[in-house]
């Protein structure tokens, strides 16, 4: 059996059970099994087939699992993308993944985005989901066929689906490195369903849990994790589009079982809290609160048990690795400020620059290897093998081992690399954005100390002429204004300071630790 025959085995068990629910409307898995069908044999009607990319521009919807889920029967590879993207990021995922159909929205922000694209060779289908009512009114810039997701749903199901392989790509998720655009971290079917096998078996997920799923569903905590974990292991995903701490109390109060966050979710539901200690009681009822994507402080862990008397498993994990460090599932064994023990889905290690395990407390790189790691980057076969030692993953952040074993996470190794709001930004690709501004000389982005996001985004600027008589707040309110449309909105410098030079080494290169913030 397949890795991708054990994930349907299990959606086609309970097929009258509820796999999904969005704002009132809901998902059987039976429904979902044959609407996923249909779907792929719409897809395979307009010549899509095995290995072709199909990229996904809906945000949380019930129609983006169908797509998801139809995109796999097919044999196709899901590439999910942002919806608050811009132009910039949008047009080099559908270049460079060489999608061939792109799914939209009519109307959406990210789907007047795709439509007003330059011709893309690859793309040949835009696929529309749009009121059934009204006419599709989708006129792209480019030549291509515009489909309604309709048209392709009311296809009859193939007699035979293409065999995909546990080595078959399941999706590219496109992560942003530190050298600027982003990078198609290909995974394969093999590291999907090894990884969410054995992290819901930790997490001791059941058929009769409700999971509360605010995250995006185009990342991998939200998309692999919550959605997956889902189908593999049928229970019921409520989703939310977005986050709202009262909506989440609320979810959990009338049986939400299960809350996945990052630490910007929790520092909002602790004001809540703080606002209304009666809350806790609702939140105390679930099972298990898990958080990831940066650092929990300690503060937030401590606050969080004493409102509600949860203590908050940490994991860690990331696009090239999926979810390979987590805490115990048992509460008296989660540690807060550590990331716990490696998943059974792979091995992990803190080595040395020799690659040798570290000693207790030295810090040293995370390295990973086994089923749940990528297969490799797309397009990228330098930056592939850069990326793996002796068949280890060098993930890039900084750890040590505590004195009972517990890893510790102390962060990322380039500087370039800005976590804020559960999101990893790359400094890079925003530098090479703003330095496209006619009054901007030079810039360098840096993630500074923020309370609520982790890390806020900073821009150290040197203008050019007159331009260098703004003040620093004017200078962030035209940053938001030029950015608009260009990068997605968590991306936009929160903080600008004003230099009249940037701080070099003997070889040019900028310190960035040397720039002088302002309290």
């Amino acid at each position: 059996m397949t890795a991708l025959d054990q994930l349907r085995a299990h959606i086609t068990a309970r097929p009258e059970a509820i796999a999904f629910t969005l704002e009132g409307s809901q998902l059987t898995f039976g429904e979902l099994d044959a609407a996923a069908r249909r779907y792929a044999a719409g897809l395979a009607a307009l010549g899509i087939a095995r290995g072709d990319r199909v990229a996904c521009l809906l945000g949380t919807r019930l129609e983006l699992v169908i797509a998801l889920l139809g995109a796999y029967y097919a044999g196709a590879v899901h590439v999910p993308i942002n919806t608050r993207y811009g132009q910039v990021e949008i047009e080099h995922i559908l270049r460079d993944s060489g999608a061939r159909a792109v799914l939209i929205a009519e109307g959406s922000p990210t789907g007047e985005i795709v439509c007003a694209l330059s011709p893309i060779e690859t793309l040949q289908h835009l696929i529309v989901l749009h009121a059934a009512a009204e006419p599709l009114s989708v006129t792209p810039r480019a030549p291509l066929n515009v489909v309604s997701l309709d048209h392709l749903l009311a296809a009859a199901p193939m007699a035979s689906e293409p065999r995909c392989d546990d080595e078959d790509p399941a999706m590219f998720i496109y992560t942003s490195g530190t050298t600027g655009q982003s990078k198609g971290v290909v995974l394969p079917y093999r590291a999907i369903v090894a990884n969410i096998d054995a992290l819901t078996r930790l997490w001791r997920w059941r058929e009769d849990d409700r999971l509360v799923l605010a995250l995006p569903l185009f990342h991998v905590h939200g998309l692999c994790i919550g959605v997956h974990g889902t189908l593999l292991r049928g229970c019921v995903a409520e989703l939310h589009r977005r986050f709202d701490p009262d909506a989440v109390i609320q979810a959990i109060a009338a049986g939400g079982t299960i809350f996945m966050g990052v630490p910007t979710m929790y520092t909002r539901l602790l004001r809540a809290l703080d606002a209304d200690p009666s809350k806790g009681a609702a939140l105390g009822a679930a099972r298990l609160f898990t958080s990831g994507s940066a650092a929990l402080s300690a503060a937030s862990f401590e606050a969080f048990e004493r409102h509600t008397g949860h203590r908050i498993l940490e994991r860690y994990g990331m696009s090239e690795t999926l979810l390979t460090v987590s805490n115990p599932y048992p509460p008296e064994e989660r540690k807060p400020g550590t990331i716990g023990f490696p998943v059974a889905s792979g091995e992990v290690l803190v080595v040395d620059e020799e690659g040798s395990r570290c000693a207790v407390g030295e810090p040293g790189e995370i390295v990973v290897r086994g089923d749940s790691v990528m297969q490799r980057y797309w397009n990228a076969p330098e930056k592939t093998a850069a990326s793996f030692r002796d068949g280890w993953f060098l993930t890039g952040d900084v750890a040590r081992y505590d004195d009972e074993g517990y890893i510790v996470h102390m962060g990322r190794r380039s500087v370039d690399m800005i976590k804020s709001g559960g999101y990893r930004i790359s400094a890079r690709e925003i530098e090479e954005c703003v330095a496209l501004h006619p009054d901007i000389e030079e810039v360098a982005v840096v993630g500074r100390p923020d309370p609520e996001w982790g890390q806020r985004i900073a821009a150290a600027l040197v203008t050019r002429g007159g331009a260098a008589e703004r003040s620093p707040e004017a200078w962030a309110e035209e940053l938001r204004g030029w950015l608009e449309g260009r990068l997605a909105s968590y991306k936009r410098p929160r903080q600008v300071m004003c230099c009249g030079e940037l701080p070099r080494n003997a070889l040019g290169k900028i310190q960035k630790h040397l720039l002088a913030w302002p309290d």
